[in-house]
Formats: structure tokens, C-alpha cells, sequence
């Protein structure tokens, strides 16, 4: 269902939040708001969300969602507007928690075809040292349900393994494990326009650090951003045709951003992200200016992806 968003309508900018994440959300939600009034939209209001949610977005009738990780990102607050009936940006309930958890994205991605890295996954209690017995040194350790690279580490015997894996447990208590492959880090945006999915332009990551972790996400000056990506014509129309069927066989709607591993000619998927940032060095803004829409147009190309029941 189409909802009109009048200039006057009142909207919540979701941000805060109480995950790890919650510093960038903000960022997030105060860059969205701005550029929310500088579109004329008079009555967008910061919602700083807390367990007092359900209280605090009496009287909103559409809510912008720029909250990451828990709680944000995983299926809760889009439940929570679903009750309250109140339209919502972004992705709905379900494709929200399969794509918090890096697993189960994998495990949808794989009936697609779509080309995964070998990993397993280490349950609790789990020895990991004997769950990687059939994978090859180095490994990346991910908490299966986290972003921003918190409690991930890349590792290169088993010593290093199960100091990473009690690291990451302390964010998750399930944990994924992928070989460490040496290729070119990329990313695509992807949008919707009168309900078909595109893929925008693709973002090459070329970290000083050994891998993109967080302080190359959000320090300037740690990763050189390559846009569009130095990528040939053939493997670029790889790339975006695997990031709009990521989009689609997840559920997703209205915005993501699906990140690969590039490893000689196969693009090999990582992740799918339902709520990209927003920040002055978030990936999504980069990437869609590179195709002629601007951090404004952005924001409300989003907005009028709102809705219920997705």
C-alpha cells in the first residue's frame, strides 16, 4: 500500500536506540532530520527510542528508522510499529531479523545460488577449535548478530581462534566463522523507485588497516573510497545483479546495502544490511550521489518507501 507523506505529516526520526550501535544511530537520525526540514517536512521530530517507545511515538503518524543493531535492526521496533500501525522506512519484520543474523542470511542467500564464503557456525558451548577443522587459516570471527565490525577479528592460529571467539561471544553468544580470503572489499547500495529495486553505484573500500573494522568505517582519512568501483564492466554487472536478488530473496524493502568480498571472479556476498548509516562516512549517501541523488533526495526517496505489513 502507497501512504501519502504530506510536507506536514508528522514524522518520527528513529535514532538512539540501546545497542552498541547507538553513537551512530544518532548521527544517523540528526543528519536524516536535517535534511528532513531542509525538505520542508515542518513537524519531523527526533524519537531518542528507549523502553518507553510505544509512549513516546503517540501522535506520530510515519516513523523514519535510522536506529542500528539491536533492537533497531532485527525485526523489534518494526513490531512495534506494526502494532502501533504507524508506516515505517526500511525493511519489515521478517527480513530485518534474517538479515541481522549473518547465518541465516547465508542460508537464504544459498537457495538463491548466490556465491558465499565457507564458514560455519559455532553454537554455544561449542569447541570452536574443533568446529574449524575443515577450514583454512586465517579465519574472520563475527558475531552472527552485530554490526559495525564490533567484536570481530581476523585470526591465524588456534590460540588467537578461541581469544576471538570469547570476544565475540560477549556480543553474541553465537558466533560465525569464515575463511579470510584476500580480494577487494565493495559494496552496493540498493534502492526502490515505484516499487522495482536498483542497485546503485558500487563502492570500492581500500582500508589502511588490514580489513575494514571500525575505526576504518568511522575515522576519517582510514579507508580510501573508490566511486565507482575500479571493477570491470563485467564483474560490475555481476556485482549489482547479485545485490538486487540478495534484496529480493531476503524480503527486503525500500533501502539496503549488501557487501561483498571480491576474490579474482567471484563476488563472493558478506552480508546484507537493512538499515545502512547515514553518517557524513556512511557507505549509502556516497553511493547514491555517485548516481545523481543527493543526501536530500536520499532521505526522501526512503521516506516514501514507508509502510506497514511488508
Amino acid at each position: 500500500m502507497q501512504y501519502t507523506i504530506s510536507k506536514d505529516s508528522k514524522i518520527a526520526v528513529l535514532c538512539g536506540g540501546m545497542s552498541s550501535e547507538r553513537e551512530i544511530s544518532l548521527r544517523s537520525g540528526k543528519n536524516c532530520l536535517a535534511a528532513l526540514e531542509r525538505l520542508g517536512y515542518k513537524n519531523a521530530q527526533i524519537v531518542d527510542v528507549s523502553e518507553n517507545v510505544m509512549n513516546d511515538l503517540k501522535g506520530f503518524e510515519f516513523a523514519y528508522n535510522t536506529l542500528h543493531g539491536k533492537y533497531g535492526e532485527d525485526g523489534c521496533i518494526q513490531g512495534v510499529l506494526e502494532i502501533l500501525k504507524i508506516p515505517y522506512t526500511g525493511c519489515g519484520v521478517m527480513a530485518s531479523a534474517i538479515c541481522m543474523n549473518k547465518e541465516y542470511t547465508k542460508k537464504v542467500m544459498a537457495t538463491a545460488g548466490l556465491p558465499l564464503i565457507k564458514s560455519v557456525y559455532l553454537y554455544p558451548n561449542e569447541n570452536p577449535v574443533e568446529k574449524v577443522s575443515e577450514l583454512k587459516y586465517p579465519l574472520m570471527i563475527k558475531p552472527v548478530s552485530e554490526g559495525s565490525s564490533f567484536g570481530m577479528n581476523k585470526v591465524n592460529n588456534e590460540a588467537e581462534l578461541v581469544e576471538a571467539v570469547n570476544e565475540a561471544r560477549k556480543y553474541n553468544a553465537h558466533v560465525l566463522i569464515e575463511e579470510y580470503l584476500v580480494g577487494i572489499a565493495a559494496t552496493v547500495g540498493v534502492l526502490e523507485k515505484d516499487g522495482k529495486a536498483f542497485a546503485t553505484e558500487i563502492l570500492e573500500l581500500r582500508p589502511k588497516n588490514e580489513w575494514y573494522d571500525y575505526e576504518a568505517k568511522y575515522t576519517k582519512g582510514m579507508t580510501e573510497f573508490i566511486l565507482p568501483a575500479e571493477l570491470s564492466p563485467e564483474m560490475t554487472k555481476q556485482v549489482k545483479e547479485y545485490a538486487v536478488k540478495a534484496f529480493e530473496v531476503c524480503g527486503c524493502s525500500g533501502v539496503s546495502r549488501v557487501d561483498f568480498h571480491i576474490v579474482g571472479e567471484v563476488p563472493y556476498i558478506l552480508e546484507v544490511n537493512t538499515n545502512p548509516g547515514m553518517t557524513d562516512t556512511s557507505d549509502l549517501p556516497a553511493q547514491a550521489a555517485a548516481g545523481g541523488i543527493d543526501y536530500d533526495n536520499l532521505v526522501e526517496m526512503v521516506l516514501k518507501s514507508a509502510g506497514l505489513n511488508k
